[in-house]
């Protein structure tokens, strides 16, 4: 976004304003495609890190759950390998997500 601003700032503000956007409303669709692009990074930074805590929390409820109660501990393996492996699926399927996301936002500054 700043290198976008830094080459042509009217191009930029071309790109955050709509077609067919009325004339008295320009300066404030540009404040709110603004604060949009630079909310965007964040949001995204939160739901990847909230999708990752979230494996290893259920993992380790599960391990203090066996330790508390008296289940044998080969009885929690499975649930926990099982975990383990969606745990592996999701953390390629972020990185997937990550990287899709990131050419998008860098395309469209260009």
């Amino acid at each position: 976004m700043v290198n976008a601003v830094s080459n042509s700032i009217k191009s930029t503000i071309e790109h955050l304003t709509p077609i067919g956007t009325p004339a008295p409303l320009i300066n404030f669709i540009v404040v709110i495609e603004l604060i949009r692009n630079i909310i965007r990074p964040i949001t995204l930074a939160v739901r990847l890190t909230a999708n990752m805590v979230a494996g290893h929390l259920l993992m380790r409820l599960l391990s203090n759950f066996s330790i508390i109660s008296n289940i044998k501990r080969l009885t929690m393996c499975i649930p926990i390998f099982t975990l383990i492996t969606l745990e592996m699926a999701v953390a390629l399927i972020q990185a997937y997500v990550i990287t899709i996301l990131i050419c998008l936002y860098y395309k469209e500054t260009f």
